[in-house]
């Protein structure tokens, strides 16, 4: 079983892939959050800061691309293998409204003869592997099926399978129901995407669908850093650890951004997962919302780590 981090957008760039592979080495693929190739065919300054090769030196990661437009597709992805990156994935399954309103991410599967026109373009002239993270559609997942016959005209090197329509956004249950027929049709490299948060729940997953190759983990991995070393039968996350790694990850975005109050927002963003890992954590997570000062943030993270028991496993609140 191969072991990925998903592209969590806030969460998972540069600087959090530096800092987990340091601290929690074993994820085989990290990720990257997408980039939005546009016609003017240009990374800007924080994309470039996000896929340059010395940034990413001994990590493996997959960058990810947003768009509709086949040409930007193709740009992108040769400008990355140029980099030395030996893949690439097309991002089918960011639900944001922002996103799918411009017909992007899962607001691509509605147009199904457009989506036809773009990989047909894209795998007649792309020079290296290509993947790509679903969802099943937008409304009902019944809109899957013929979407995954599409995507079974092509070479993909994997399909990345993410089981909630659009609609569903984070909050309904991922639907498994599906995967028996996705099994029975899909042949070829899978990766499964959802709802994995802890070492039982990746377990059961394996022991029921060992067809499945791969794993991709986003929020349990954001709330618990050590999940795939655990998985593997490593030790469960210590309290001392996690705490090196919150105070490394904090000084790596003031580095990065300049400024401890950026890097207090960023941080914010991220405990949003780990608090699911400490008991009796209602009034910390008002006090981190509240914080308008580092000093205040400092405090408070200070006294989750000196006052709050940690939680043998992520209790997820989602």
């Amino acid at each position: 079983m191969r072991y990925d981090c998903a592209p969590m957008e806030g969460v998972t760039g540069v600087v959090f892939r530096q800092v987990h592979h340091r601290h929690f080495p074993g994820v085989d693929q990290y990720h990257a959050p997408f980039l939005s190739p546009t016609k003017d065919h240009v990374f800007t300054h924080r994309e470039r800061r996000e896929i340059g090769r010395e940034a990413n030196t001994g990590i493996p990661v997959v960058p990810q691309l947003l768009t509709r437009r086949a040409e930007d597709f193709l740009w992108a992805a040769e400008a990355l293998f140029d980099l030395g990156y030996p893949q690439v994935e097309l991002n089918l399954g960011c639900p944001s409204g922002t996103v799918t309103a411009k017909g992007k991410g899962s607001g691509f599967l509605r147009d199904r003869e457009g989506l036809e026109a773009f990989l047909d373009e894209v795998f007649a002239k792309v020079t290296g592997p290509v993947s790509i993270k679903t969802r099943l559609g937008l409304e009902d997942p019944e809109e899957f099926w013929p979407l995954l016959a599409l995507y079974g005209c092509y070479p993909l090197a994997e399909l990345i399978l993410h089981p909630r329509v659009r609609a569903d956004q984070y909050r309904h249950p991922v639907r498994r129901e599906v995967l028996p027929r996705v099994l029975e049709e899909w042949k070829r490299p899978l990766c499964y995407n959802g709802d994995l948060d802890t070492p039982a729940d990746i377990a059961a997953l394996e022991r029921d669908w060992p067809q499945i190759g791969a794993v991709m983990l986003g929020r349990g991995l954001a709330a618990d850093p050590a999940l795939i070393r655990a998985r593997k039968g490593g030790p469960p996350l210590e309290r001392a650890e996690l705490r090196s790694f919150v105070d490394d990850l904090y000084d790596g975005y003031s580095a990065a951004f300049g400024s401890r109050r950026s890097a207090m927002s960023r941080m914010k963003e991220l405990w949003a997962y780990l608090l699911c890992r400490f008991g009796d954590h209602e009034k910390a997570a008002k006090r981190l919302r509240k914080a308008r000062d580092t000093a205040e943030y400092e405090e408070t993270v200070a006294r989750i780590f000196g006052e709050l028991p940690l939680l043998p496993e992520t209790r997820p609140e989602w």
